[in-house]
């Protein structure tokens, strides 16, 4: 299993000054490799060997590049490797329906990390403090906020600056250990299986009656907008326009900090918690061009939720699946049959069999009896909603999700139920 664990520099203003010319040389290696790729015919080899071979060009370019010996070698490397990686995600992008350009070169503000591959890095201890030794870079003090497993192998290191300045270290592990095997699905019993509905007045409801709210960022928002309006108001590239640019990256990076720590934790208790979980698998894509809630659309990240979902069951050994998303509102959970809904009636009353619920949790049973379909997992004499009926709805603000110290979100269902 591979992981990646993120750790914040502090770097002196001299070692800022030196990582910021390593990323600069490193950027200057990537729109040279791209040039030289576009010179270089298709009928020559895969994408992957003709990167290949401007890689193996490094030495002779150090000749008469002389900034590239001040770099790390297995920087170098996977600087040129870049490209490779680039066109491949444009390629899986297409795929996906996107329409996507080509590689273009990238400006000092584009190229924000590079990486150093296999070798170069060390953890050490100097001075009373914990410092990332860099091969031909510096000794940078790091805030190691919690240890890396003792069973990791380090595969590499990726330096990355964000928009406002802050450094970071992200370090790719592998772990020896192998994830716990997952259960056999025949044993699994109805209550460790959960079906997730995820929407924007609830950010996720599911088959046991618990309804998250939706992370509440409207004061951030707020304040974005201000910074941003102000920014507007600045003449553009003056040094006012640089700080104030600053300011926005910071309000940016703040609503994507917390927007993504709610979503870890709400998808590891998931992952934890139970041993089957069944989500949608929303066309993100298509909802982000409609005119209808695209804003709050992009806010919620459902995709990013469910990858982290994924990951997390993977690491657990939780079943994972994903159902299509038509008709999960529509259909009756008890027998089947379709009713339209309006966009604002929030309970479904089924004419057919009088079954009555909340409408989101309609949909989580939905979900989840297609991902026992899915997974050939039957119930010949009941469905899942009649062998475990959802008596109630336990209301969890997101805000006790990510709050450290508070209780956990079974915890905090668990009070509601009992009281």
């Amino acid at each position: 299993m591979n992981y990646n664990y993120r750790y914040r520099l502090t770097p002196t203003e001299s070692q800022r000054e030196t990582l910021d010319y390593h990323r600069d040389t490193c950027r200057q290696l990537y729109n040279h490799t791209l040039y030289r790729f576009n010179q270089i015919p298709e009928d020559e080899g895969t994408v992957k060997q003709r990167v290949r071979k401007i890689r193996d060009e490094l030495p002779d370019l150090k000749d008469w590049w002389d900034a590239l010996t001040d770099v790390y070698s297995k920087v170098l490397q996977p600087t040129v490797m870049r490209i490779a990686k680039n066109i491949k995600r444009l390629g899986q992008l297409k795929e996906q329906g996107y329409k996507v350009g080509e590689l273009r070169w990238k400006s000092p503000r584009e190229f924000r990390s590079f990486t150093y591959n296999q070798s170069g890095f060390e953890l050490d201890k100097k001075g009373g403090q914990t410092v990332l030794s860099l091969s031909k870079l510096a000794d940078i003090p790091i805030e190691l906020h919690r240890p890396l497993p003792e069973d990791a192998t380090i595969k590499e290191v990726t330096l990355k600056k964000e928009k406002p300045g802050e450094w970071f270290a992200i370090f790719g592990i592998e772990m020896d250990t192998e994830p716990p095997a997952k259960p056999p699905l025949a044993d699994i019993d109805t209550d460790d299986m959960v079906g997730i509905d995820v929407g924007i007045l609830k950010y996720a409801h599911d088959t046991d009656g618990t309804a998250v709210e939706s992370l509440a960022l409207s004061e951030e928002r707020d304040r974005l907008e201000r910074e941003q309006q102000k920014l507007s108001q600045k003449a553009y590239e003056s040094n006012n326009w640089q700080k104030q640019r600053r300011r926005v990256a910071e309000c940016h990076l703040d609503i994507k900090r917390k927007r993504r720590d709610f979503l870890h934790k709400l998808s590891n208790y998931y992952a934890r918690e139970y041993e089957l979980v069944a989500v949608e698998d929303l066309d993100v894509k298509g909802m982000l061009e409609s005119q209808r809630n695209s804003r709050n659309t992009a806010s919620a990240a459902w995709n990013t939720f469910t990858d982290m979902l994924e990951t997390k069951c993977e690491r657990e050994g939780t079943h994972f699946v994903e159902v299509g998303p038509e008709g999960t509102t529509k259909e009756c959970a008890q027998c089947g049959v379709e009713t339209d809904k309006p966009l604002w009636v929030r309970e479904h009353s089924c004419p057919a069999c009088s079954f009555e619920a909340d409408r989101d949790a309609n949909a989580a049973w939905n979900i989840l009896s297609r991902g026992l379909t899915e997974l050939g997992v039957g119930y010949s004499e009941s469905t899942p909603v009649e062998t475990a009926l959802p008596v109630g709805t336990a209301v969890v603000p997101a805000k006790r999700v990510v709050e450290a110290g508070s209780p956990t979100l079974s915890e905090r269902v668990s009070a509601s139920r009992v009281g």
